[in-house]
């Protein structure tokens, strides 16, 4: 047994890839969690591992990493994923120009991406609005699962292939160097690293405000299709995506879409509002999403948002046969100066890593593995 000791509070993904990247140094590692289960935004999304909304370079890199890790977890688990990538769909010129341009900028740093004509898309999947569409942009790289079995799995994996133990249902009420508190129970480690997402304000209050860190409030809705053996074929997302991911900032013309979308849909820009869709291994369809950025928000949905959500998915699918299954939403923490995650050592061994923003399923792994690395 390792004499190093480690503990990570929070199980959500970033805590548990934390958890892995530590047991890989030989740590041994206990994981706490207040709640009896992850019920914060890692079961709350897409399921979307999604390299590409990740720029080139150290972020696509990390992303490509987090997907091999996933697929490890996903086979020994035997728990159901699809490769099937994605397809950026144009249906106006403004869109085309944006993706014929990221067509030529990924190829020429060898990702896996092809342009389809509207005659291809129609023929390769299914449910697509044929009406106006010019074109699409297909990538080869993007993994779904269902993020509510993944996660609820992971923590079994970790125990029998890292032997990671968890502790459910024990709140840390306090932290200092080398130590935890659960309430009046004392715990200790070599190393303590802080994952508890929007939640570690409570913790290191001060810390907090004084970081450029913000919460941000998604919407998402699940269907399923009245016909069992529907399947789209691939995930879908519309032109709002495009303003959405930091990767396709590599197109020049992307400014003149988003001036476009900002003249003709001003509550969609104001609502951070762009719409994919993605089919989990058991047919069901989630829908997303909106983003609200606060520090506290109206803890109901807000059905107004749900609704232009849908306006725009008809636009480009044929959802006339869906019937909604559950609507939700989810909070996570966000940095505001342009930086993708923070890391902080704010007492000897006692370290924050958070601020990963939406892309935690994406890039969990690869950065909770450089990150481990630095300590």
């Amino acid at each position: 047994m390792s004499s190093k000791t480690a503990i990570v509070v929070g199980s959500g993904i970033l805590g548990m890839a934390t958890a892995r990247a530590l047991a890989l140094k030989g740590y041994k590692v206990t994981v706490f969690e207040r709640s009896l289960q992850s019920v914060g935004a890692s079961v709350r999304n897409f399921g979307m591992i999604w390299p590409i909304g990740q720029p080139d370079g150290k972020l696509y890199d990390r992303a490509i990493r987090s997907r091999e890790v996933w697929k490890e977890f996903l086979n020994a688990s035997k728990i159901g994923f699809d490769t099937c990538g994605s397809v950026h769909l144009a249906y106006n010129i403004e869109e085309q120009n944006v993706i014929e341009e990221l067509y030529e900028h990924f190829l020429k740093n060898n990702r896996p991406v092809s342009l389809l004509s509207a005659n291809e898309i129609q023929s390769k999947y299914n449910g697509i609005v044929k009406e106006n569409l010019i074109g699409g942009l297909y990538s080869n790289d993007e993994v779904i699962i269902d993020p509510r079995e993944g996660i609820k799995n992971l923590p079994a994996y970790l125990n029998t292939y890292y032997n990671i133990d968890f502790k459910w249902g024990n709140a840390i009420t306090n932290v200092s160097t080398n130590t935890v508190w659960s309430f009046k129970t004392k715990y200790n480690a070599d190393i303590i690293c802080i994952c508890s997402g929007a939640d570690f304000e409570h913790l290191y209050p001060y810390i907090f405000k004084e970081q450029p860190i913000i919460k941000t409030k998604l919407q998402m809705m699940r269907f399923a299709s009245n016909n069992p053996n529907y399947r789209i074929g691939t995930s879908i997302c519309g032109g709002l995506s495009l303003l959405h991911y930091k990767s396709f900032t590599a197109s020049k013309s992307l400014e003149i879409l988003k001036a476009k979308i900002e003249s003709e849909m001003p509550e969609y820009i104001k609502h951070g509002i762009h719409v994919m869709v993605s089919q989990n291994s058991k047919g069901e369809l989630t829908i997303g999403d909106t983003h609200e950025y606060a520090l506290d928000f109206d803890p109901f949905d807000n059905n107004h948002l749900n609704t232009l959500v849908l306006n725009y998915l008809k636009k480009m699918m044929h959802i006339e046969d869906w019937t909604m299954q559950q609507s939700w939403n989810g909070v996570y923490p966000k940095m505001t100066n342009g930086e993708t995650d923070l890391f902080l050592k704010v007492e000897p061994g006692v370290f924050i890593i958070n601020g990963i923003g939406g892309n935690g399923m994406t890039l969990s792994f690869g950065y909770a593995e450089e990150t481990i690395e630095k300590i």
